[in-house]
């Protein structure tokens, strides 16, 4: 079975600066050519998490982007941007292939906290994405806090999620990520920012990798890191095989 090399980029964002933005993480990223099947950046990682929807105009530019470093570094590249889509705004995740394809998740859990749903709508489907063989589910943030829509039917094989989250809700963000491994019987990646935003809000980072037990593989700092780890599909396989808890899951219907 095929590994997947999966890198964690946890960095500062400078407030509401594309250009600076695209300019940091490109130096961080420009070495791994070779070196990794996929990139995850944070959420909204142009911008910082802002309320300012009037970024949806950067959108193509980021996308062009994201596309050319895809292509260049021979990898899959994932993060949010804000998009505006028939007059509508969304947090839009997308995963981009290194052959210019792009998929897309829109941010299900808006965070009504700071109003997040006022000026965004919510998405209505996850998405769910195979790379070397592997069954990838990525989702945004504050979704993390809702274990039924990151709920495993046996559809997936990775957890991503990306996002800015608060220094202050810092134990509550590794809480949850162990739990999504654990009841979910599957490697789970979290990518989060560092520094500080334009609002004050602080940001410890404690970008990670899980395994399907809960135990942490790689970890960051609460500093800038680029952590790449290879992920090895037989043991998720073994240890499904050893114990089969997901057959026990409980049916539903999620109405949104």
């Amino acid at each position: 079975m095929q590994s997947l090399r999966l890198t964690l980029l946890q960095t500062d964002l400078v407030w509401q600066d594309t250009d600076q933005n695209l300019k940091n993480i490109e130096a961080k990223i420009e070495k791994l050519h070779g070196k990794t099947d996929l990139i995850v950046l944070p959420e909204m990682f142009n911008t910082g998490f802002t309320m300012n929807t009037g970024h949806a105009k950067e959108a193509d530019r980021v996308i062009f982007w994201l596309k050319e470093q895809a292509a260049k570094l021979e990898t899959a590249i994932i993060g949010s941007i804000i998009v505006n889509e028939e007059e509508k705004y969304y947090n839009r995740l997308l995963l981009v292939t290194n052959e210019g394809v792009i998929h897309h998740y829109d941010k299900r859990h808006l965070f009504t906290f700071s109003h997040e749903d006022k000026y965004y709508k919510p998405g209505q489907k996850r998405l769910e994405y195979e790379l070397k063989g592997w069954r990838i589910c990525p989702l945004i943030c504050y979704d993390l806090r809702f274990p039924v829509w990151s709920r495993n039917t046996n559809n997936y094989d990775l957890l991503i999620y990306v996002a800015n989250w608060p220094s202050v809700r810092s134990f509550a963000w590794k809480t949850l990520l162990a739990a999504r491994a654990i009841e979910n019987q599957s490697f789970v990646a979290g990518v989060n920012r560092i520094g500080t935003d334009g609002k004050g809000h602080e940001y410890s980072g404690d970008s990670v990798c899980l395994d399907f037990l809960g135990n942490t593989m790689v970890s960051c700092e609460d500093r800038e890191e680029v952590l790449t780890i290879e992920l090895g599909k037989s043991t998720l396989t073994k240890f499904r095989h050893a114990f089969p808890a997901l057959a026990d899951k409980d049916n539903f219907n999620l109405i949104l």
